[in-house]
């Protein structure tokens, strides 16, 4: 649910790797996720408290342990589980990696909707690099600055977010913690052209507060961080 009118994508991935003539073009990756605008530590748990579409919840983020190879790369499996009034709505898996240079990459999620019954309705959103078209994309740059833009994933007609960063000295402020130099970011769809969110993200943290402020109705923020 993204921006910018420039998109500055990283060509060298994005759209050369994963074809067989430029295969070279695959950049080098480094086993943790270790970017301090978005730290992936194993065992690391992180809650966060909100609504979407005007129903309370509780959106639980793991990091595991786990890893799944993925176009040749060793990638970090993190849990998402989102819970409204107690009961489990969506369960997702995420796979991330980082580069030498520290960029991160988002390989791809399953994601399932469930309903009070606990049965799976929905699976839209699903996608993994290199199947079926898709390609992996920017999470979050290595030295992030006010004007870069990336796409984040891709899957044409499924996964299409891009991102873009607004500001490097934002003030946010949760239940967890605060900050006055937080990274603000723009994030946009061309599949939901009407709406906007907008994403904030503490050093040595992650993501501390998302928040959709055009045509939709979700806002999470970070309420607690704790280590298996």
């Amino acid at each position: 649910m993204r921006r910018i009118a420039a998109v500055a994508l990283l060509l060298p991935f994005c759209v050369v790797w994963g074809t067989s003539s430029q295969a070279a073009a695959k950049p080098a990756f480094v086993r943790s996720v270790t970017n301090p605008w978005f730290p992936l530590r194993p065992g690391t748990v992180f809650v966060y408290t909100g609504e979407k579409d005007g129903r309370p919840g509780r959106d639980v983020v793991t990091v595991t342990p786990r890893t799944k190879m993925i176009q040749g790369v060793r990638c970090t499996a993190v849990d998402d589980r989102l819970y409204e009034q107690g009961r489990l709505a969506e369960r997702t898996t995420d796979w991330y990696a980082q580069d030498a240079r520290g960029n991160v990459w988002y390989f791809g999620e399953e994601t399932a909707e469930l309903n009070k019954r606990g049965k799976v309705t929905s699976r839209d959103g699903t996608w993994r690099a290199g199947a079926g078209g898709a390609r992996a994309g920017i999470f979050m740059p290595a030295h992030p600055h006010v004007g870069q833009s990336f796409r984040q994933e891709y899957l044409k007609g499924h996964a299409e977010d891009h991102f873009a960063v607004l500001s490097t000295s934002a003030s946010v402020v949760v239940g967890y913690t605060a900050s006055a130099h937080a990274l603000l970011t723009k994030e946009w769809t061309p599949l939901e052209p009407a709406t906007l969110d907008h994403k904030l993200y503490i050093r040595g943290l992650g993501l501390a507060k998302e928040e959709t402020v055009k045509g939709g109705d979700e806002r999470w923020e970070l309420a607690d961080v704790r280590h298996q």
